[in-house]
C-alpha cells in the first residue's frame, strides 16, 4: 500500500471512530505509520486546549498545531513559547515579522470583542503568520500572509470554532480571502438518561475583496483585512450554526425518539426534544 493510500485509510478511518476520542485516535494512527505524522497533523482537527500565559497575567489563550513548536505552544498575548524554549530551539521557532506582528495583536483585540458579542463567553485567539514564496501565486509575498482564528466556549458541552485562512493580493486593490472552517461539537446531557452528541463539521469560503487604498496606506489595510475576515467568519459561523441545528440536531432527535418512543406521532416525538437541544445550543 503506497503513502497516499495510507493516508486516505487513515482518515476513512477516522470518520468512522469516537468523534469524541479524535486526539487518542490520531495518536494511534501516528504510532503505527509515523510517515504520515506531519500530513494527519495538518489536516485532522482535534479539540482545543486552554493554557495561560504567565508573563500577562495569566491570561488564557487557545492552543492547537498551529501555534506550536515542539512541545511549546506560543501566546498571542506575549508573542513567547510557554513551556520556555531553549535559545537555540528559539532561533528556529516560527515568529511572524513586525508588521505582521502588528495585525496579529490588531486581530486578537477586534475578535476578542467578537467572541463577547457572539460566545458571551469563552476565550479566542488569533494567530497569524507569513507565507514561504512558494505557496502563493501572487508574487507578493509581503503583504500575503496566513492564520487561524480560533473560538472555543464551553458550558453543557465544548464548542470549538477554527478558521484557517489565507490571505494572498491578487491584484493592485484586490484580496483573496481563503477560509476553511471546523467546528468541533461535544454535547453531553447530564440529565437521568445520558445523552451525548458530538461530531464535527467543516466548509471552505473563498471571497475576492476589493480594498480601496490609493494610497497603499498600512494601517489602513490591515483594518481592511480585519473588517473583511470579521464578515466572512461572521457569515460562516451563522450558516453552520443552521446547518446543525437543521440537519444533525433534528436527524438525531428524530432517531432517539423514534427508538425511544416507537408510538407517539411525529409531532409528540419531536416538541420535546427538540426544545432540550436548542436550549443546550443556546447555552453555548
Amino acid at each position: 500500500m503506497s503513502l497516499d493510500e495510507k493516508y486516505d485509510a487513515a482518515l476513512d478511518l477516522l470518520r468512522r471512530l469516537d468523534p469524541t476520542k479524535v486526539k487518542t485516535n490520531l495518536t494511534n494512527l501516528i504510532n503505527l505509520e509515523p510517515d504520515l505524522a506531519e500530513d494527519l497533523l495538518s489536516s485532522v482537527d482535534s479539540q482545543l486546549i486552554v493554557s495561560k500565559d504567565p508573563e500577562n497575567s495569566n491570561k488564557e489563550y487557545l492552543c492547537c498545531d498551529y501555534n506550536r513548536d515542539i512541545d511549546s505552544y506560543r501566546s498571542p498575548w506575549s508573542n513567547k513559547y510557554f513551556p520556555q524554549l531553549s535559545e537555540e530551539d528559539l532561533q528556529e521557532s516560527p515568529f511572524p515579522n513586525d508588521q505582521l506582528r502588528q495585525l496579529e495583536i490588531m486581530c486578537n483585540d477586534s475578535f476578542d470583542v467578537y467572541r463577547d458579542l457572539y460566545y458571551e463567553g469563552g476565550i479566542s485567539s488569533v494567530y497569524l503568520w507569513n507565507m514561504e514564496d512558494e505557496t502563493t501565486d501572487s508574487g507578493d509575498s509581503e503583504t500575503d500572509f496566513a492564520g487561524v482564528i480560533l473560538f472555543k466556549k464551553a458550558n453543557v458541552g465544548d464548542w470549538d470554532s477554527i478558521h484557517v485562512l489565507e490571505v494572498t493580493r491578487s491584484a493592485a486593490n484586490e484580496y483573496n480571502y481563503k477560509v476553511t472552517t471546523t467546528i468541533i461539537l461535544h454535547l453531553e446531557n447530564q440529565a437521568e438518561i445520558k445523552t451525548l452528541l458530538a461530531g464535527n463539521l467543516t466548509r471552505q469560503t473563498e471571497r475576492n475583496i476589493a480594498v480601496q487604498d490609493e494610497t497603499d496606506n498600512l494601517d489602513t489595510i490591515q483594518v481592511a483585512h480585519i473588517t473583511n475576515l470579521g464578515t466572512m467568519i461572521e457569515d460562516i459561523e451563522s450558516q453552520m450554526r443552521n446547518s446543525l441545528e437543521t440537519v444533525y440536531f433534528e436527524k438525531t432527535r428524530d432517531i432517539f425518539q423514534q427508538t425511544r418512543n416507537p408510538s407517539l406521532t411525529a409531532m409528540e416525538q419531536n416538541k420535546e426534544q427538540h426544545e432540550q437541544v436548542i436550549k443546550g445550543l443556546q447555552k453555548l
